[in-house]
C-alpha cells in the first residue's frame, strides 16, 4: 500500500547526516518493509492506516525518543507488531565531505540498528562494512548532536498532532509561543539568561580575589624580612627528623619485647591443656564405670520387679483363699445358727403340740387363731427389716461401684501423668542436648553450616587429601563474612542452601568427596564442581541493580575469589537486593525503570539466629520444667484421691458384708415363719390323733435336727481353724516379703548412680567445652597474636628501614631505655616549640623550614 516516488540520481555525493535507507522489521503495522531514500526531498503516499506516521515514529525511536513523545505509545514494547515478540529498526545515514563525524571510524557510512522486545531494548552503532563500533546510549547522543538531529522538535519532525496543535492554535500569539520554542530560540533566550548571570557572578567573584591579593603581597614582602632570621628553625627540625628515626625504630623494638611476652603466654596457655584434657580423661573413665554399675542395678532392678510380681501374685492368690475361707465359715455359721433356731422352734413346738393335746378340747381354735395372728404380724415385721436390709445393701453397693468407678479414672489419669512426666523429661533432655549443640555452633563458624556431620566430613577430607587433585572449598558460608550481622537473616534467605556446599575443581574430586560424605553419613551434601584457576569475576556497570541499595554481593567478604565466584554464577548474589524494611522493598521490586534485580530481600527473615534460638529454646525447657512441677502436683493429689476413695471402698465394704448377713438371716427367718403358719394353718383341721402323730414326728425331726447341728458345728471348727491357718499364713508370707523387700533401696541406689553419672557427664561437658570454647580459643587466640606481632614487627622493620638504616641508630645513640609514647611526646613538644618559633615570624613560614 506504499509507495515511493523516484529518487533522484545519486551521481552527486550525499550530504553528512541525511538518511538513506530505512528499514523495519515487525514495527506497529509493518511486518517488513526496506525504503531507500533520495539525497534531497522525499515523499511518501498512502491511504490512511498504512503506515506512513509509522515510519516517522520509527525515526524519532531509532534517535533515541522516548514512547511517550511520540504520542503513539505509552512503552516501547507497544510499538511491537501484535503476535509477535520483538521487533528491529535500522537507519543508514550519509558520513560524507566536511561535516562527516569520525570519519576514520564509520566511514562514508553510519548504520544505526534498534532492536525492541518486550522486556528491554537496545541499540547497535556499525561502521559501513557492518562491524560494530558502539551500543551505548551517549554514543548515540553525540552523533545526534553532531548532525543537530532532534527528533522532540517539531521543526525537525512535524508529527500529525503536532500538526494539528500548529494549524489550530488560536491567535498569532500562540503561533509565535510555537514558533518561538520549535526553532529553540526560547532555549537560546535562557541560555543567555543564564551565561549574563554567570559573568555578572565571575566578575564579582574577580574584584573580591583583587582586594583579597593586596594584603597577601604585603605579607609576602614581609616574609622576605623575616626570612633571614629562621636559621635556627633549622636545628629544630633536624632534631624533628631524628627523632623520627628513633620513633619508627621504637616501635619495631616494642614489638620485639611484646614478642617475648606473648611466647611466655602462649606457654603458658598450652600448659593449661593437658590438666583439662586429664579432667576429661577421668570423667570418661568414671563415665564408663558409672554406665557398668547402671547397667548392672538395672538388670537387678528387673530381677526384683519380676519378684515383686511374683509376691503380688501370690499375696493375691492368699487373700483370695482368706476370703474363700471366711466365706464358708460364714455360711457354716449362719447354717448353724439356723439349725439352732430351727431346733429351738422345733422344741418349742413340740411343747406347744403337748400342750394343745392336754386342752385341745377347750381352746384348740382359739390358740390357733391367735398364734396365726401374731405369727402374721412377725411376718410382716420380718418383710419391713428385709427391705430396709436391702436398701442399705444396695445403697453400699451402688456407693462402692461409684467408688470403683472414679478410682479406676484416677489410676488411669496417674497413669497419664506419670506417661506425660515421662515424655517432659526426654523432651528436656533433648532441648538441653540441642542447647549443647548450638553453643558448641555459636563456639565454632564451621558447624554453624551442616552441624557436627561438617566436622566429620572435614576430618574424612583431611584423611583422604591425597585423592584429591585440589582440596575441597566448603561449607562456603565459613568463609564469609559480613560487613554487617543486621544482614545475616536476609543473606541467609537468599543464598539458601548454598552456604552449607562444597566445591571442587573436577569431576573426580567430586566423587571422592560424595564418598567421603557417605563414610560420616552426611547425604544430601551439595557438591559445586568450579575452576579454582578462574579470575575474581568483574562485573560490569551495566549488569548492576540501578538502586543505592545494597545487595549481597556488597555486604559479603571473602579472601576466596572461588567463594564470591560461585555466589554469583550459582546465586545471583550481584543482583539480589537488601532493603530494610517491607515497603520499600515492595516499591523497588515492582517499579519498571529499576533494572538487572532478580530478587529483594528484607532485613528481617524467618529463620532464627544461633542466640534467639538457644534462648527460645531454654524457655520451652523452663515452660516443660513448669509442666513437670504442675504434673507432680496433679499425681501427688490424685495418689492422695487415690488413697482416700480405697480407704472409702473398704469402708463401704465393711458396711456392707454386715448388712447382707443380717439380710440373709432375717429371709431364712421369714421362710420358717411362713413354713410354721402353714402347718398351724394345717394343723388346726386335724384330730387328737394327727396332733398325737405330729408330735411323734417333730420328736424325730428334733432328734435328727440335733445330730445334724452337731455335725454343722464340727464342720465350723474346722472351717475356723482353717481360717486362722490361712491369715496366719498370710501373715508369715507378708513379714518374709518386707524382710526381703529391696526394691526402694534398689531404686535409690539407682537414681543414686544416675545422678553420679549425669553430675560426671555434666563436669566432662563442662571440660569439654571449656577445652573448646576458653582453652583451644585461647590458645588460638595467642598463637593469632604471636602472628600478628611477628607481622606487625616486620611491617615496622620495613616501615623503619624506609625511613633510615637500623645501622643509623648507632650514631643516634640508640633509643634504648626510651618507649614510643616517650619519643611521641619528645617530638610532639619539638613540634610545639617549632610552631611557635614558626608563629613568631608568621604562620606560613612553615613551608620553608620544612624545605630546609
Amino acid at each position: 500500500n506504499l509507495r515511493q516516488l523516484p529518487a533522484r540520481s545519486k551521481a552527486a555525493a550525499a550530504m553528512a547526516g541525511t538518511i538513506s535507507r530505512i528499514r523495519l522489521e515487525n514495527f506497529m503495522c509493518h511486518s517488513s518493509l526496506d525504503i531507500e531514500l533520495g539525497q534531497h526531498v522525499n515523499f511518501i503516499t498512502g491511504q490512511n492506516g498504512s503506515g506512513k506516521s509509522a515510519i516517522l515514529t520509527a525515526l524519532c525511536i531509532a534517535f533515541g525518543c522516548r514512547a511517550k513523545n511520540t504520542q503513539r505509545a505509552a512503552t516501547l514494547k507497544d510499538f511491537i507488531k501484535t503476535g509477535c515478540s520483538d521487533a528491529a529498526i535500522a537507519v543508514d545515514i550519509n558520513n560524507q565531505g566536511e561535516d562527516a563525524f569520525k570519519p576514520d571510524i564509520y566511514g562514508n557510512l553510519i548504520k544505526l540498528e534498534r532492536r525492541i522486545t518486550k522486556s528491554s531494548s537496545s541499540t547497535i552503532l556499525k561502521d559501513q562494512h557492518g562491524r560494530k563500533v558502539a551500543h551505548r546510549k551517549d554514543d548515540l547522543n553525540e552523533i545526534v548532536e553532531h548532525f543537530n538531529i532532534d527528533v522532540e522538535n517539531p521543526c525537525v519532525i512535524m508529527s500529525q498532532d503536532k500538526s494539528r496543535e500548529f494549524l489550530h492554535s488560536g491567535n498569532d500569539k500562540d503561533k509565535f509561543k510555537f514558533f518561538f520554542k520549535a526553532t529553540l530560540l526560547q532555549r537560546l533566550k535562557e541560555l543567555l539568561e543564564t551565561i549574563r548571570d554567570q559573568v555578572h557572578k565571575a566578575d564579582s567573584d574577580v574584584q573580591e580575589l583583587e582586594k583579597s591579593i593586596k594584603p597577601v603581597m604585603r605579607e609576602l614582602d614581609e616574609l622576605r624580612e623575616k626570612i633571614k632570621n629562621m636559621e635556627h628553625i633549622e636545628e629544630i627540625a633536624h632534631d624533628i627528623d631524628n627523632l623520627k628515626k628513633k620513633l619508627a625504630w621504637s616501635w619495631v623494638y616494642e614489638v620485639d619485647q611484646q614478642i617475648e611476652e606473648q611466647t611466655v603466654k602462649l606457654q603458658k596457655l598450652k600448659g593449661r591443656a593437658p590438666a583439662c584434657q586429664e579432667r576429661i580423661d577421668r570423667n570418661t573413665v568414671v563415665i564408663d564405670k558409672l554406665k557398668k554399675e547402671l547397667i548392672e542395678k538395672e538388670e537387678n532392678l528387673r530381677s526384683l520387679v519380676g519378684k515383686t510380681r511374683e509376691e503380688n501374685n501370690m499375696k493375691k492368690s492368699m487373700e483370695n483363699n482368706i476370703a474363700e475361707a471366711v466365706k464358708r465359715e460364714i455360711e457354716l455359721e449362719a447354717e448353724h445358727e439356723r439349725g439352732a433356731h430351727m431346733l429351738q422352734r422345733k422344741n418349742g413346738r413340740l411343747n406347744q403340740l403337748q400342750a394343745q393335746l392336754r386342752d385341745f378340747q377347750m381352746q384348740h381354735m382359739q390358740s390357733t387363731q391367735a398364734e396365726a395372728s401374731q405369727m402374721e404380724k412377725d411376718m410382716q415385721n420380718i418383710q419391713q427389716q428385709i427391705d430396709h436390709l436391702h436398701s442399705n445393701v444396695t445403697r453400699l453397693r451402688e456407693d462402692e461401684n461409684e467408688f470403683t468407678a472414679e478410682l479406676s479414672g484416677i489410676v488411669k489419669s496417674i497413669n497419664d501423668i506419670s506417661k506425660e512426666i515421662a515424655e517432659n523429661d526426654r523432651r528436656t533432655k533433648q532441648i538441653k542436648s540441642d542447647i549443647a549443640d548450638l553453643q558448641r555452633q555459636q563456639s565454632n563458624t564451621v558447624t554453624a553450616f551442616g552441624g557436627q556431620r561438617v566436622l566429620k566430613l572435614l576430618e574424612s577430607i583431611e584423611t583422604n587429601h591425597k585423592k584429591f587433585e585440589s582440596p575441597p572449598i566448603g561449607p562456603i558460608g565459613a568463609h564469609l563474612q559480613l560487613a554487617s550481622e543486621s544482614w545475616s537473616v536476609a543473606v541467609d534467605s537468599a543464598c539458601g542452601g548454598l552456604l552449607d556446599a562444597f566445591i571442587v575443581t573436577c569431576c573426580k574430586d567430586l566423587h571422592v568427596l560424595r564418598e567421603c560424605a557417605s563414610k560420616v553419613n552426611f547425604n544430601n551434601l551439595r557438591i559445586i564442581v568450579y575452576d579454582f584457576t578462574r579470575p575474581r569475576l568483574i562485573i560490569p556497570d551495566g549488569s548492576l541493580p540501578t538502586t543505592e541499595h545494597p545487595t549481597v554481593l556488597s555486604v559479603i567478604q571473602s579472601e576466596n575469589h572461588t567463594v564470591l565466584n560461585v555466589l554469583v554464577d550459582q546465586g545471583h548474589a550481584e543482583r539480589q537486593v537488601l532493603v530494610k524494611d517491607y515497603e520499600v522493598g515492595k516499591s523497588l521490586a515492582f517499579d519498571d525503570r529499576m533494572r538487572n534485580i532478580k530478587e529483594v530481600y528484607t532485613s528481617d527473615g524467618d529463620k532464627i539466629s544461633l542466640g534467639e534460638k538457644i534462648a527460645e529454646l531454654k524457655n520451652e525447657a523452663e515452660g516443660i520444667q513448669r509442666t513437670i512441677v504442675e504434673k507432680n502436683g496433679q499425681k501427688s493429689k490424685l495418689v492422695k484421691d487415690q488413697c482416700d476413695l480405697e480407704q472409702k471402698i473398704a469402708d463401704s465394704k465393711r458396711k456392707r458384708e454386715p448388712e447382707e448377713h443380717r439380710l440373709e438371716k432375717k429371709i431364712l427367718e421369714l421362710d420358717d415363719a411362713k413354713r410354721a403358719f402353714a402347718e398351724i394353718n394345717r394343723y388346726a383341721a386335724v384330730d387328737n390323733s394327727e396332733l398325737e402323730e405330729d408330735i411323734k414326728k417333730e420328736k424325730n425331726i428334733i432328734v435328727e435336727s440335733e445330730q445334724l447341728l452337731q455335725k454343722i458345728k464340727v464342720k465350723l471348727a474346722a472351717a475356723s481353724r482353717e481360717v486362722n491357718d490361712r491369715r496366719e499364713a498370710y501373715k508369715t508370707f507378708m513379714d518374709s516379703v518386707n524382710e526381703t523387700g529391696h526394691r526402694a533401696s534398689a531404686n535409690d541406689e539407682l537414681e543414686l548412680i544416675k545422678r553420679k553419672l549425669d553430675a560426671a557427664e555434666q563436669e566432662k561437658a563442662h571440660y569439654e567445652g571449656l577445652m573448646t570454647t576458653k582453652v583451644l580459643p585461647a590458645i588460638k587466640m595467642a598463637e593469632a597474636e604471636y602472628a600478628d606481632l611477628q607481622q606487625l614487627r616486620q611491617d615496622n622493620f620495613k616501615k623503619a628501614s624506609t625511613i633510615c638504616p637500623e645501622s643509623d641508630m648507632e650514631a643516634l645513640n640508640n633509643v634504648a631505655g626510651s618507649t614510643p609514647e616517650q619519643l611521641s611526646a619528645t617530638l610532639n613538644r619539638l613540634k610545639q616549640r617549632f610552631d611557635q618559633e614558626s608563629r613568631r615570624f608568621g604562620t606560613k613560614l612553615v613551608i620553608v623550614a620544612g624545605k630546609s
